[in-house]
């Protein structure tokens, strides 16, 4: 069965389809148009495993040339890779009622988005993406960007999609590992603010990744993500709590020097900002605890001497995350927690607590 789910944007708004038959279903929506072409943006990885299936998605529409494939790994997202991008459509002749079709992780869905959004001043993109993370993440929002030395996703624009469509049949060839990364990201929509959703996580135990659960939980984690998107597009005030975890864990991301994938960093990111809240006194003990217990019991490693890419340096986490782009003021803007459910902005983080505090997580 295929769910829907409704981002209200006025005019910028669109449909996530979420299902095992999303990618037939879309063909029908007039976001996916036979009286425009598409030029194709599509991860190198989900090309060899899926190739016949994305064509009978496409068999019906104008598509420009053959599909732009994009290689895998964060280092896709660069300023190199985009005027190569960039320039592949201005061959194609795409015009600017036109669109582009990413069909990808986080990584061509991001490309995708940022050079649609900047070609001709702007076109219309259709994100499909195909795995867990991007599926409950990268996809909806509008958040487009590609890396620089200096830390990921610095250089960007908001570019809403027209249409997501999230159809489970690309998750069959994808890694249990990759699973579990993206289902980091479904767990901290329930963290932020749904503590009857993190009950249920808990409810369906081991059995989270299943058939039986696995969409009600993406669905409930976008309808979440929907409601804060709506209230706050562009990330001026409240969406920044969609950042639980990650100013930790794009620091553990970068140190691990590729080791780590995005949703497992963002797990060991979130149980530190848990108990980084115990330690400040705004969270109870208790809550941290069960975060921790939850991430282990699906498989997701938070104790940072057991990651991939320890041993990890306090020091060197305090000054990536001085970097971060949601910083103000010079000073760093963490996301913390009063309890599960409950979590709110700190924008002064004291520094030297903090390295102190990562010293000793870090031991």
């Amino acid at each position: 069965m295929t769910e829907l789910v409704t981002i209200d944007l006025g005019d910028r708004g669109y449909e996530v389809l979420i299902g095992q038959d999303a990618w037939a279903i879309a063909r029908k929506l007039a976001a996916v148009a036979p009286n425009r072409r598409y030029a194709v943006m599509a991860d190198s990885n989900v090309l060899r495993h899926h190739r016949e299936f994305i064509a009978s998605g496409l068999a019906e529409l104008d598509i420009a040339g053959t599909p732009i494939e994009i290689p895998e790994g964060e280092s896709a997202k660069s300023f190199g890779l985009l005027e190569i991008v960039l320039s592949q459509l201005l061959e194609r002749g795409l015009e600017r009622g036109d669109a582009i079709l990413a069909i990808g992780g986080g990584v061509t869905g991001d490309l995708a988005g940022f050079a649609a959004a900047i070609y001709k001043r702007g076109i219309d993109f259709i994100q499909v993406p195909t795995t867990l993370l991007a599926m409950a993440d990268s996809s909806v929002g509008g958040k487009t960007a590609i890396n620089m030395p200096q830390g990921k996703n610095l250089v960007g624009a908001f570019h809403q999609p027209r249409l997501v469509v999230a159809d489970f049949r690309f998750l069959e060839t994808l890694p249990k590992r990759q699973l579990l990364a993206g289902y980091a990201e479904i767990i901290k929509a329930a963290l932020i603010g749904d503590a009857d959703f993190f009950d249920r996580l808990e409810f369906s135990n081991r059995d989270s990744l299943s058939a039986l659960h696995l969409q009600a939980h993406l669905k409930s984690a976008i309808e979440f993500k929907a409601r804060i998107v709506e209230a706050d597009e562009r990330e001026s005030g409240q969406r920044a709590l969609l950042n639980l975890g990650h100013t930790f864990g794009h620091a553990l991301e970068s140190e691990s020097d590729g080791k780590l994938l995005h949703g497992e960093a963002v797990a060991a990111g979130i149980a530190l900002a848990f108990d980084y809240s115990v330690r400040c006194g705004y969270c109870p003990a208790e809550d941290a605890a069960r975060v921790r217990d939850y991430f282990s019991l699906v498989g997701l490693e938070t104790q940072l001497a057991l990651l991939l890419g320890a041993p990890y340096s306090a020091e060197a986490m305090v000054e990536r995350m001085r970097h971060d782009k949601k910083n103000a003021g010079g000073k760093i803007r963490l996301i913390l927690a009063r309890g599960i459910g409950d979590a709110f902005i700190e924008g002064a983080a004291d520094e030297a607590d903090l390295l102190n505090f990562l010293k000793d997580k870090t031991q």
